[in-house]
Parts: C-alpha cells; sequence; structure tokens
C-alpha cells in the first residue's frame, strides 16, 4: 500500500510538499524523506505526534527513547512502521523539527493506494520556501510578544456599550455594587 501525505506549515502560506511513501516503510523514513524534502539536518531530535481530528496530539513517536517515566508506550521512528499506526485517510500527525520552539509541520494522510508498492519514498510535490529549520531564539520570542499583544488588543472593542463608561452602566450603579458585594 501507498501512504500519500499532505505537509503544511502554520509559518508559511504557500509551503506544501507531498510524500508518497510505502505503507510498510517506518516512521524514520518519512522524517528523513521529510527533512530531504525541505533541506534540513537530520542529525536533530524530533518527533511524530499522531492527532486527532482537531490537531490535539494523542501519541508520540520519537526519535530517542529519552527514558522519560512514563505508563505510555514508547514508539520509536525506526522501529515502527507506519501502518502499525496509521489506518485510515484523513490521519494527522504533527511533525515537531524544533523542539526548542516547539515549531512543526502539519502532515495528514489524504489518499491510500492499495495493491501499489513503493521502494523508495517520493517527494512528488514542492511548493514554496520551507521555514528555516532554526530561528533566533530573541527574534523568536519578540514576535511572539508582539503577536500576544496584538491579539489582545485587537479581541477588545472598547467602545462597546457593555464596558465601564458604556450607555449600559452608570457610576452610582458601580459604587452600588461595589458596596453590596464588599465582604470586608
Amino acid at each position: 500500500m501507498i501512504y500519500n501525505f499532505r505537509i503544511v506549515s502554520d509559518e508559511v502560506d504557500n509551503f506544501r510538499r507531498e510524500i508518497s511513501i510505502d505503507s510498510d516503510s517506518t516512521f524514520l523514513q518519512l522524517r528523513n524523506a521529510i527533512c530531504d524534502s525541505v533541506g534540513y539536518d537530520k542529525g536533530q531530535m524530533n518527533s511524530f505526534f499522531l492527532c486527532d481530528e482537531n490537531w490535539e496530539k494523542e501519541t508520540e513517536v520519537t526519535l530517542e527513547d529519552m527514558g522519560a517515566d512514563s505508563d505510555n508506550e514508547v514508539y520509536l521512528m525506526d522501529e515502527t512502521p507506519l501502518i502499525d499506526l496509521i489506518e485510515d485517510e484523513g490521519q494527522r500527525m504533527i511533525f515537531v523539527f524544533d523542539y526548542l520552539t516547539d515549531r512543526c509541520f502539519f502532515v495528514e494522510l489524504k489518499k491510500i493506494e492499495p495493491m501499489k508498492k513503493l521502494l523508495d519514498p517520493v517527494c512528488s510535490i514542492s511548493r514554496g520556501t520551507p521555514p528555516p529549520q532554526f530561528i533566533d531564539l530573541a527574534n523568536f520570542e519578540s514576535e511572539i510578544d508582539a503577536k500576544a499583544a496584538k491579539a489582545v488588543d485587537s479581541d477588545i472593542d472598547y467602545s462597546d456599550d457593555e464596558f465601564v463608561g458604556g450607555d449600559l452602566y452608570n457610576e452610582e450603579d458601580l459604587e452600588n455594587l461595589a458596596d453590596d458585594t464588599d465582604p470586608f
């Protein structure tokens, strides 16, 4: 069976890769195909996370066993064939390529081709420039802070009547409310 995966990034709008790989291949072979398709160093630690339909992380498939005390089974990339954990079209995964900043690709099984075999993985579509594998942490933190500040500012409409100073409130009502609820 051949699996056709689509890979996208939330960092780069026009980025897309599609990789076809045999279902008997390991997660390590898929990881290497992804890294090759974007020109990333394969010497870095990374993991796949199988996800639900809302992209919530569930099962991890990791490059190395870090020896964490866990009741969950440890799946290693080089020991786990794709077919052991992936069965249905639409299966979603997150491929974390930068652990330090939790940057990742979103991977979805778009198509299964039964009764076919593929010796080596193939990148059939390569569009857009991938995000850099490594980023400057100082710039990354300042970008996160700027996005958070922008999100907070844009979520609040201070002209709304429900805010203090709007038509629905007056100073006397607020003072009475404060007097009635003061626990001291």
